[in-house]
């Protein structure tokens, strides 16, 4: 993945914005699962993997309005998500050496996990039916 290094164009240290079009062809081309071994119930933050390729692709999910102690975001990163997602679209980030999946919210439940992983798949050109998600009981 590529994108603008923290310290360029005022992102926040640690994030990246990510274009689709620099993502694995293979998540636009083949039937993808995204999962969550530890479940959705772990707060703000879900570790997540996309699997379709040769090699699974770290994904995880961020809800960009905890702010409890302190935010999990900067301004310019909540604004982001929250106008990609008003345009039907997600925020995409890289955290570190991960995808991360940036929405509105403080906490995930299936139905937006749905939501979010079905718009990552229109946004890299495949049909949002190639893509399951697998959620474990935790």
């Amino acid at each position: 993945m590529t994108g603008a290094r923290a310290g360029e164009q005022g992102e926040q240290p640690g994030w990246a914005e990510v274009d689709p079009f620099d993502l694995p062809d293979w998540l636009g081309t083949t039937e993808v699962v995204w999962s969550a071994p530890a479940g959705i119930h772990t707060g703000h933050l879900v570790a997540g993997e996309l699997r379709g390729g040769d090699d699974p692709l770290a994904c995880d999910l961020l809800a960009v309005d905890e702010a409890y102690p302190s935010p999990v975001a900067d301004e310019r990163l909540r604004r982001a998500a929250h106008q990609a997602w008003r345009r039907g679209e997600v925020c995409l980030v890289e955290r570190g050496t991960r995808l991360t999946l940036a929405v509105p919210g403080s906490a995930f439940v299936a139905e937006r996990v749905i939501d979010t992983v079905s718009r990552l798949a229109r946004s890299v050109g495949a049909a949002p039916s190639s893509y399951a998600v697998l959620l474990g009981v935790a």
